[in-house]
């Protein structure tokens, strides 16, 4: 059984581990990478209901997780897979879940699940593999605590320090101080394609600890919660401004940004989820399709630049569907974000660029550090 908080309830069968969990339910329009999905730390404390109908397909691999665990707190599918078929495949999906305790449920009406989220909004939910009366778990529901004022980044970040070096045949061109607030593995591996050696740090980290590592960039990566809770990324990213490190942040860290930049924040009505958002580049109107997964937003001035504590700064994309800030550039200073997922995994690789625009800074930080050293 799986009842919203609204009092809402559908009825289905136990996929994944028995028992009864609670989180913020939300939906994914991917077609494909549920592995990825269920992987992200950004999913931490939601249910994910998945629109594809067919989830399972292709079983679970050791090589696709984006992190150490499955971080949804439940899911919700149509019609799982009986019978896995690819060649990579080490295990079913409904054999993931249960090993790692994750609650879900097969049910025959996610498109009116789908189609009431869209209408009510995200919100609490709870699933159930024992509970019989509805009203009973509904009272858990309202009792579970929600996302706004959630500060979830210390749930989900690294314990300690690690770096990603780049592969076997690909030159050190720069290092890299990536903060971890709820990273996904492609990133740094995406950074560290191009030449970057990352040195991933925690969340609690300061602009003492990032910038004593005396890196040629700084990136603030994607994950969980209520920005308006991240008090100690936004003073440690102040810092890194001013030391006018070259800036990349997606995510969460374009969130993180926009507060450091002295913007708020809010909470969307249902997020975006999926792989499949069209985000235009306010200056080329070149339209890209792009992997999102936020349920926060920047409340940005898209009308032109606008002054900030660190010079003049822009929107630099929007949603197609909503409007929706997407990014954010600073036009003083060598710093940039955006609120979707270039890493792409899984997703479109539209985007990709953004790591190539993150390496161009960094080059020329360092051609006019050596310029002056020179001089």
């Amino acid at each position: 059984m799986l009842v919203l908080e609204d009092g809402r309830v559908f009825h289905g069968r136990s996929f994944g581990a028995e028992g009864e969990t609670f989180g913020e339910i939300v939906f994914n329009t991917g077609m494909t990478g549920y592995q990825e999905t269920l992987t992200d730390p950004s999913y931490h404390r939601q249910i994910v209901a998945m629109t594809a109908p067919h989830i399972g397909n292709t079983g679970v691999n050791d090589d696709d997780p984006e992190s150490g665990r499955i971080w949804v707190a439940g899911y919700v599918v149509r019609e799982p897979a009986r019978i896995p078929s690819n060649w990579r495949s080490q295990r079913t999906l409904d054999e993931e879940l249960r090993r790692q305790g994750v609650v879900g449920i097969a049910m025959s009406g996610t498109r009116a699940l789908t189609r009431h989220l869209r209408d009510r909004g995200a919100m609490r939910a709870g699933i159930s593999t024992t509970e019989t009366d509805p009203a009973a778990l509904l009272e858990r529901v309202l009792a579970s605590p929600g996302m706004a004022g959630a500060d979830l980044a210390a749930e989900v970040t690294t314990a300690r320090p690690y770096v990603v070096r780049p592969p076997e045949g690909v030159a050190t061109r720069f290092t890299v101080a990536a903060v971890d607030l709820g990273i996904k593995a492609m990133t740094p591996q995406r950074l560290a394609e191009r030449g970057c050696e990352v040195h991933v740090l925690p969340a609690d980290s300061t602009a003492e600890d990032i910038l004593a590592l005396d890196t040629d960039g700084v990136f603030f990566s994607n994950g969980p919660g209520d920005p308006a809770t991240a008090d100690g990324p936004v003073a440690a990213m102040r810092g890194v401004l001013e030391a006018g490190k070259p800036l990349f942040g997606i995510c969460f860290g374009n969130q993180v940004l926009g507060r450091a930049l002295g913007l708020g924040t809010y909470k969307l009505r249902f997020g975006h989820r999926g792989v499949n958002q069209p985000v235009q580049d306010v200056h080329t109107k070149r339209v890209h399709i792009t992997s999102h997964n936020h349920g926060f937003a920047v409340d940005a001035p898209t009308d032109g630049p606008f002054d900030t504590p660190y010079g003049r700064a822009e929107v630099s994309h929007v949603d197609l569907n909503d409007g929706v800030v997407e990014g954010l550039r600073l036009l003083d200073r060598p710093a940039f974000s955006v609120q979707y997922h270039p890493e792409a995994a899984a997703g479109p690789h539209d985007a990709a660029e953004l790591f190539d625009a993150f390496c161009d800074l960094m080059a020329e930080r360092k051609g006019a550090v050596s310029a002056r050293a020179a001089g």
